[in-house]
């Protein structure tokens, strides 16, 4: 059972996330109250460090501290590691390498799953952002790095210096960390605003800067396809994605690598529903952290506060169901943790950002028909949430920081865990927002958020959306 304190406190966080978008800068007791509680969970668990954001200067809407998972500590083995990242440096790659990414969403480890990181951030700034966000610095905040400025009046020029400089460092930031893999969501390769590339993507990096990564363009409709997610009643069964549209240039591409065990057929994407998609992408983002004991991930959309949280909590939340992180947490605490932490913290937008409002209209869930996330032909790939070599066993990886082996839950373990995430979510919504909305609520994101879990590993036999 879940205390009723700690439901409150769900229910209070979701309140607050419904009105509220949290910038680093305007700080409420309420929101350090979140900040407090986050820490202590990540420190149940956990050896971290703080990277400190202190009224925003290094990104607005990022946590004021940001942790840093060192290693995972328990009491047989508390303090039995030391981080091989030093977190001074890190401090100074985070401060050097912000203006390389679209609002300064840098690259940020949230997760620490067998001594590997696993990453967040927006893509890359196009040329008219970092123009313009240099130029706002330089007037109105006082800054004269001269990292960030253009060396001559030379347009072509002047534009590959700053490119080098800004992504060499964003670069220089990955690898302090390990990060390997890059999973893009975008549909587009470049975003375009009044005839101008705003952003861009490893992916079309002319000079080839991200070359050495593994880059895996796995396309992901933005918060304006749940426009038609509402229209259609909050019914994902059967809402495809029209790939069809002028801005949609971003073909998925995966490394036969990570195809090949799946037994997904990927050429039919085009052509999957919202439910298959997320399903198969999750799929594809476990089997990448299973498939290299050394190398972490990275996860991003454009601006990194709708795909890339969604897809972030997706994985924090499979990896607690199977006992690989957070092994201590309940399941109303993990839920509070990846509600506050990956998606309040990092400071999504509030009102109507995101139109996904799901209506659940079905009182006794635990009657569905639960099913393991995994089918059964992608069972015979890494692809599930522990690495497993037999069942009941998870195998540890080689890294000095690697997560003790544990036995893993049973597949009913693992899905009451899950249930009583979703259960205890439900209730905090209703009694907050509320299960019916005839229009687009403020927490939209979190329902949505909720829906996708639940259907992305395989909560759900039925559709009970109406």
């Amino acid at each position: 059972m879940i205390s009723g304190r700690k439901t409150e406190e769900i229910a209070d966080l979701i309140d607050l996330f419904s009105k509220t978008q949290y910038r680093a800068k305007e700080v409420t007791p309420r929101v350090e109250t979140i900040e407090k509680r986050c820490l202590e969970l990540f420190g149940r668990d956990y050896k971290y460090s703080v990277i400190h954001n202190a009224n925003g200067e290094v990104c607005g809407h990022y946590p004021r501290q940001m942790v840093f998972l060192e290693y995972e500590c328990t009491e047989l083995r508390k303090d039995g590691f030391e981080s091989t990242v030093q977190i001074t440096k890190l401090q100074d790659l985070v401060n050097r390498s912000k203006m390389a990414r679209c609002r300064g969403r840098f690259v940020c480890p949230v997760i620490l799953y067998n001594g590997k990181h696993i990453c967040r951030s927006s893509t890359l700034a196009g040329w008219g952002e970092l123009y313009g966000r240099t130029g706002y610095n330089y007037i109105f905040s006082g800054e004269t790095d001269t990292t960030y400025v253009p060396e001559d009046d030379s347009a072509s020029n002047g534009d590959s210096q700053l490119f080098d400089k800004v992504r060499g460092l964003d670069i220089k930031l990955l690898r302090y960390l390990s990060v390997r893999y890059i999973c893009d969501l975008m549909v587009e390769n470049k975003k375009v605003k009044f005839g101008l590339n705003v952003t861009s993507s490893e992916k079309v990096d002319k000079a080839q800067r991200y070359a050495d990564f593994t880059l895996l363009s796995v396309p992901y409709p933005g918060c304006e396809f749940f426009k038609d997610y509402k229209d259609r009643d909050y019914t994902a069964e059967g809402l495809v994605f029209n790939w069809n549209q002028d801005f949609v240039d971003a073909p998925l591409t995966i490394p036969v690598c990570f195809t090949k065990n799946l037994n997904i057929d990927w050429s039919k994407y085009q052509s999957w529903d919202l439910v298959q998609q997320t399903q198969n992408y999750l799929k594809l983002l476990l089997h990448i952290i299973n498939s290299d004991d050394e190398s972490g991930l990275l996860v991003h959309c454009i601006s990194g506060w709708d795909r890339t949280p969604l897809f972030v909590s997706l994985l924090r939340l499979s990896l607690w169901a199977d006992g690989a992180v957070h092994a201590s947490l309940e399941p109303a605490e993990i839920l509070y943790l990846t509600i506050a932490y990956d998606w309040f913290l990092f400071g999504r937008k509030g009102q109507n950002s995101s139109p996904q409002t799901v209506l659940w209209n079905r009182p006794n869930p635990l009657q569905e028909r639960l099913a393991h996330p995994l089918s059964q032909e992608a069972k015979s790939s890494s692809s599930s949430s522990s690495n497993q070599s037999e069942p009941g066993f998870t195998r540890a990886g080689s890294s000095p920081m690697s997560v003790p082996g544990r036995s893993c839950p049973s597949p009913s373990e693992r899905q009451a865990r899950l249930e009583t995430v979703r259960e205890v979510f439900l209730a905090a919504y209703s009694s907050t927002v509320g299960l019916k909305s005839s229009a687009p609520s403020p927490s939209g994101a979190i329902s949505g958020l909720l829906e996708q879990f639940a259907r992305g590993v395989g909560l759900r036999g039925t559709n009970s959306i109406v």
